[in-house]
């Protein structure tokens, strides 16, 4: 295969009719060129040059090579600039994942401030729970995921992943207008032990988390109505059909009491999973702006009122 970069001295030497204006222009010495130019007749096994003593002429197949060679060389040139945009980050692309909470309230700021920084990168958003994407982030289908896990259901992620934990998002207590504690500045659980409650489906974490926060509390919650869709639930809190049990983010803006937990404070944690290895220049300009979109939900809800 022909090098490149004798292609790119040949066509310096015919366009300057000289190995010495050629070596000035790109660099090299005289003999420098001479010894590429002996390269390239080598690999075409033909002469490209008339040599004299004091000059040489370029032959016909020298000047039919610089001009083919003109396009390829600069086809080549558009691919490194190319690759060395993709490199930093400047295009590209970056595909990430979350559960709809974090697509709804975290992702939306992420995603614009990506866009506007890299505005010619290809950037995409999947939604799904922590077990229907991890498997895409340890396939490199995915370059991040933002998952969950709770406290009181902690779960383990595969040994190949790095896992940073974004937000510890607290538990809210969801009660009707019109419940009898809802003017309460918080809630015991065992004071709901007589109530019906709305939660997720049993197989869900969420779910598991309030019975077990109520076995703490001395009861069995009498779940009556169930839904993965928290619009679902709150639409039914709001309806005084009891209450809920809601990770933060999940609240909204239904005529419901929020209330948090009397006695202690469980979580969901809000994490970021990616392959330790993943060398995709987006990533961490993405990393940034999760976390910072955290830290201000987080500052939010740690403010009075």
């Amino acid at each position: 295969m022909l090098n490149p970069i004798h292609l790119r001295t040949l066509r310096e030497c015919v366009r300057t009719g000289s190995f010495a204006e050629a070596g000035r222009v790109l660099g090299y010495t005289s003999s420098a060129v001479s010894q590429q130019m002996v390269l390239l007749e080598r690999a075409l096994g033909a002469s490209l040059f008339e040599r004299t003593a004091r000059s040489i002429r370029c032959t016909p197949l020298a000047e039919r090579l610089a001009q083919r060679s003109k396009e390829v060389l600069g086809e080549l040139e558009a691919i490194e600039r190319e690759m060395r945009s993709v490199a930093v980050g400047e295009t590209g692309s970056l595909r990430l994942a979350g559960f709809a909470t974090a697509n709804a309230r975290l992702l939306p700021d992420v995603l614009a401030a990506v866009v506007a920084e890299r505005p010619n990168a290809r950037v995409q958003l999947d939604e799904g729970e922590p077990d229907e994407v991890i498997g895409e982030v340890l396939d490199g289908n995915v370059d991040a995921a933002v998952v969950f896990e709770y406290d009181l259901d902690p779960r383990s992620w595969p040994a190949e992943l790095r896992v940073e934990e974004l937000l510890a998002e607290p538990l809210r207590l969801c009660l009707p207008a019109k419940h009898p504690l809802a003017e309460r500045e918080a809630v015991r659980l065992d004071e709901l032990a007589a109530d019906s409650w709305t939660c997720t489906r049993d197989d869900t974490a969420g779910a598991r988390v309030l019975v077990r926060l109520a076995a703490a509390a001395g009861f069995v919650p009498n779940i009556v109505f169930r839904s993965n869709d928290y619009k679902v639930i709150r639409d039914l809190v709001a309806r005084g059909l009891g209450p809920a049990l809601l990770p933060a983010m999940a609240v909204g803006d239904e005529d419901v009491g929020v209330k948090p937990i009397a006695g202690r404070q469980p979580h969901r944690r809000v994490q970021v999973i990616y392959r330790q290895h993943n060398t995709n220049p987006l990533l961490p300009l993405a990393l940034e702006r999760l976390a910072k979109s955290c830290a201000a939900l987080a500052e939010r809800w740690a403010a009075p009122g």
